[in-house]
């Protein structure tokens, strides 16, 4: 599946993409409220700006993935890979982000403390 599939089928009323493989994927400001993409592959994936609230984000690969300025609202990033992932300007009010993974290279938002929303570093 390629981004044009994803929007098109988001478009057309599909929420269920699990596992989907969107890796490198270009979803600039793309509205995909509430979509289930739960273990998806979306490592490398240009998501700036991507309206993402309520979506299952649960075991997804966001490795490098650009979620610059994404509203992620409500999200669900439970145990999602957030290594080396840009989340500079990122809405995470009320993301589950219990258990997801990040590094030294993945970038938050000033006063942002992954820590404090049960995240693990490795």
């Amino acid at each position: 599946m390629d981004a044009n599939e994803l929007k098109r089928r988001y478009i057309a009323g599909e929420r269920d993409f699990p596992a989907a493989n969107l890796g490198k994927a270009k979803l600039i400001g793309a509205l995909l409220a509430g979509v289930n993409l739960f273990a998806a592959d979306l490592s490398g994936a240009n998501l700036a700006k991507a309206k993402l609230w309520g979506a299952n984000l649960g075991g997804a690969n966001l490795a490098e993935a650009n979620l610059t300025r994404a509203n992620l609202s409500g999200a669900n990033l439970h145990e999602a890979n957030l290594r080396g992932a840009k989340l500079n300007f990122a809405k995470l009010y009320g993301a589950n982000l219990t258990g997801a993974c990040y590094d030294d290279s993945t970038r938050f938002s000033r006063g942002f403390d992954p820590i404090s929303r049960n995240m693990r570093k490795l």
